[in-house]
């Protein structure tokens, strides 16, 4: 029995778009080749009945392949755009939301394995113990990806890997780029 897939867009923004369903896996992977050919995103299929999560990165514009995937979780729109923005154009594959729900919830229903995350972000805008808590979540389904925690003046997140004062992308990005780098 063939199970369909959905196909979703990472849209420029960070935000997730479906784009298209198709009957099968052959279809699926067809699909996506066809939709990296018009666009420069990066786009994935996920079959709801079995959740299996098919990943399709695209290429930057130089044809270098993308870094590894960094997955954010702000907690206003206008820095979630941003920060991908920022992390888009260093060659990364971003997956982003705004808050802990919604991130807890894109995770467990792509059920993305600690491979293909290679960093986890987390914004400086909400209180402490909602950073704290969600910390705690990523640490706890992905021990062998790294967390940077954005952070307030005077504020850290004990269990992240990385606490970098939210000062600009001038003190994360940086952090951001040697973590990723290939073993």
């Amino acid at each position: 029995m063939n199970a369909g897939y959905e196909i979703f867009e990472c849209e420029p923004n960070g935000s997730v778009t479906w784009r298209d369903s198709a009957p099968d896996l052959a279809s699926a992977r067809s699909l996506l080749h066809e939709f990296a050919k018009s666009s420069s995103s990066d786009h994935f299929a996920l079959c709801l009945e079995t959740r299996e999560f098919v990943f399709h990165a695209n290429r930057t514009g130089s044809g270098t392949p993308l870094a590894k995937r960094v997955f954010q979780i702000a907690y206003t729109e206008q820095l979630r755009k941003f920060r991908a923005d920022v992390l888009r154009s260093h060659g990364y594959g971003v997956l982003s939301v705004s808050g802990n729900d919604a991130a807890k919830a894109l995770l467990l229903m792509l059920q993305i394995r600690s491979q293909e995350i290679a960093f986890f972000m987390v914004g400086h805008t909400a209180p402490k113990l909602t950073r704290n808590e969600i910390v705690d979540w990523l640490r706890a389904r992905y021990p062998t990806a790294k967390i940077i925690a954005l952070n307030p003046p005077d504020e850290q997140i004990p269990s992240a890997d990385y606490n970098v004062l939210q000062n600009g992308p001038e003190l994360w990005l940086p952090i951001v780029t040697g973590a990723s780098v290939p073993a």
